[in-house]
């Protein structure tokens, strides 16, 4: 199985037309279908369901679809890590985030590595901790950042200089906005928005034996999103501070929560990794900043 026919095989997926996936390809019509039709033949599957004007992928092209666009990602970045070996003035580095206003962190120390190396490319792509770690785990990215404590067998890990602090995001006008703090008796009968990955493994410990009598309304991965929805009177988002906008005329309002519950950050690369010398850089560079904070 060839890397350029994965790649063909993309390019039909994506355009649903054989047609204008050839013109993106700058090859012919009959060259795409017999490298397609070669495939399927390779697989022993059928990959595609042809209709009058459009194509579509059948349950085995989708699942091909997910491992060919792993696969084509990593192929490019072999090709450019080869290709800026000899570059000490820059390259390619690939970042998982997890959602934190302490990703300032990392912006802030992007933008001084970028003084000395000013050909520096980064790519960042955001998720939970599955999300990331998986695409960490296939080698698509360099560097993760997760909102929890990283598997030490599994990953080397910084810490960030600052922790995250947990509050509860609510319309301004409720009754809970009278009072400084939220305590896990407040939020006891209320419809509660936060994410799976934090109500299993963050609210238990600082609810203690009140969590039973916690009410899971939704679950989201991205703060945003559940803040429309708290927004909406639809229930009370438990997130990070500085995450949602509490101005003034935002309407809504933040409150930590009591005692205080804390989240750290760290940056995670997995163990006995070969990094690119830029991105070998860059964690030299960031390891020696963030023991100065």
């Amino acid at each position: 199985m060839e890397v350029r026919t994965l790649r063909y095989f993309l390019a039909v997926a994506r355009e649903e037309n054989m047609t204008r996936a050839a013109e993106q390809l700058h090859v012919t019509q009959p060259t795409l279908s017999k490298a397609l039709k070669a495939l399927e033949d390779e697989l022993g599957k059928k990959l595609f369901t042809r209709h009058s004007f459009s194509i579509r992928l059948t349950e085995e092209g989708v699942l091909l679809r997910n491992r060919a666009e792993d696969l084509v990602s990593m192929a490019d970045r072999i090709t450019q890590e080869f290709v800026t070996l000899d570059n000490i003035t820059g390259g390619d580095i690939y970042f998982g985030l997890a959602e934190s206003h302490l990703i300032r962190y990392l912006a802030g120390e992007i933008r001084d590595f970028r003084k000395q190396y000013p050909d520096l490319r980064y790519h960042i792509t955001s998720g939970d901790t599955e999300q990331v770690t998986e695409k960490l785990d296939k080698g698509l990215l360099d560097f993760a950042v997760l909102a929890e404590t990283p598997d030490t067998g599994k990953y080397e890990a910084l810490a960030f200089p600052e922790a995250d602090v947990w509050g509860l995001v609510f319309p301004a006008d409720d009754p809970l906005s009278e009072k400084d703090t939220v305590t896990a008796d407040d939020l006891i009968g209320l419809p509660l928005f936060c994410s799976e990955q934090s109500w299993e493994n963050d609210l238990p410990s600082w609810a203690g034996d009140r969590m039973p009598e916690l009410r899971l309304e939704g679950s989201f991965r991205l703060s945003y999103n559940g803040s429309m929805f708290a927004r909406e009177g639809l229930g009370y988002l438990l997130t990070f501070e500085h995450l949602i906008d509490t101005s003034a005329d935002s309407g809504l309002v933040f409150r930590p929560l009591s005692p205080r519950l804390e989240t750290k950050l760290y940056l995670i690369w997995k163990k006995y990794q070969v990094f690119s010398p830029i991105a070998d850089a860059f964690l030299k560079h960031l390891q020696a900043s963030f023991a100065s904070c």
